[in-house]
């Protein structure tokens, strides 16, 4: 049963071009194609990453917080206290008012109390600045090393600058050591994201970040074993172009480097507006779903790559989305901050306030980074 599944899986005619078998990508003549078994080690070089992203975090980012005086708010901590702590883990962290009622009959406390209780609780969980920094760090090096590498993999090949080079000779097409290293790296990259994604940062698109993970994890593997590399490496060095400029805009948001970090978010949107919503839908994609159908009649690996690249680009549109409201707020004078992230709570309201490492009174926003009142704000 289990072989027969595997045949169909592999079955020619779902992957391959119409007359054209997995006999004809074998090795010969000394020249290299790519196969599935390939990817095998991607996952000790998954878990490579993970390490190696350990240390990083340990001994250079966290220096480098220090360095551009990132500061950690000491957070008022939740007090003791089993009922509201069992209801917290186990109904919710957001009672409601008749719950707050109960819970104040049950704990002894008053409702306004057991609402400050929660509100604390719920910042005790939340991830602290250094943590985002250090992630933000990580992604900024890894990101902005492998556009650079993928640059230097693709910006000689005549398929750089003419797109229907991309299919010519399709599939027999051999690979090259930069590319194979330039796929094993960046789908074993996206596999540890996926891996450390339920102890990252959670942002509010967490769910659609899940998505975008799987979606690249199968692309790549599928462009590869299906030999649509050269499609693969512009499709990465396009998406590596403009992921380093958001995390080096949060590593400067996170340090307090309020007109760095717009400054870097604009060329960020700019950039991402260009390659996502212009570049890869208009000249990728066109390249994918038109140019393949003057060489062969549409096969499934055909069919099923394009809705892969077509869920990738509706979240690029909802992400797009996002970046524009971040704009709009920094146009109009407000202060930019990451839609995505979830909104820290003050305590403000109620005569308390907390304190950022070196003691100053300040409002917390989402991204963590707290903002100073308007005369400090002026002179930034």
């Amino acid at each position: 049963m289990l072989q027969t599944l595997y045949d169909y899986f592999w079955w020619e005619r779902l992957w391959l071009p119409v007359n054209l078998t997995w006999a004809d990508l074998e090795d010969r003549d000394g020249r290299i194609y790519a196969k599935a078994s390939d990817l095998y080690v991607t996952l000790p070089l998954a878990l490579l990453f993970l390490i190696i992203r350990y240390f990083f975090e340990l001994y250079v980012a966290t220096p480098l917080a220090a360095l551009l005086n990132v500061k950690e708010k000491t957070r008022l901590r939740a007090p003791p206290n089993a009922t509201l702590e069992h209801f917290y883990q186990t109904r919710g962290k957001q009672p409601k008012q008749v719950e707050v009622e109960l819970l104040s009959r049950q704990s002894g406390l008053s409702g306004r109390q057991v609402e400050r209780w929660f509100r604390r609780r719920r910042n005790q969980d939340r991830p602290s600045l250094l943590k985002k920094f250090r992630e933000a760090s990580w992604r900024f090096t890894f990101y902005l090393i492998a556009f650079v590498a993928g640059m230097a993999v693709i910006v000689d090949k005549p398929w750089f600058y003419d797109l229907k080079k991309v299919w010519e000779g399709y599939p027999i097409q051999s690979t090259i050591s930069s590319q194979y290293w330039y796929y094993m790296i960046e789908l074993s990259f996206y596999m540890s994201l996926l891996f450390s994604i339920a102890s990252d940062v959670k942002r509010k698109d967490f769910k659609e970040q899940i998505i975008h993970h799987v979606a690249t994890i199968i692309l790549i593997s599928f462009s590869w074993f299906a030999n649509y590399i050269r499609a693969g490496t512009l499709i990465m060095a396009l998406h590596d172009s403009s992921d380093y400029l958001l995390e080096s805009a949060k590593m400067f948001n996170y340090a307090g480097w309020k007109n760095t970090c717009n400054n870097i978010f604009i060329i960020f949107a700019i950039v991402f507006i260009i390659t996502r919503l212009v570049i890869l839908p208009f000249w990728i994609l066109h390249c994918t779903l038109v140019y393949p159908l003057e060489l062969y009649p549409a096969f499934f690996g055909y069919y099923f790559f394009n809705i892969m690249m077509g869920v990738l680009q509706i979240l690029h549109i909802f992400w797009a989305y996002l970046i524009l409201r971040m704009a709009h707020k920094f146009i109009t004078g407000k202060v930019i901050e990451d839609e995505r992230s979830d909104r820290e709570e003050t305590e403000s309201s109620e005569g308390e306030e907390v304190v950022t490492g070196a003691g100053t009174k300040s409002r917390p926003l989402a991204n963590g980074h707290p903002v100073l009142n308007n005369h400090h704000r002026k002179n930034d």
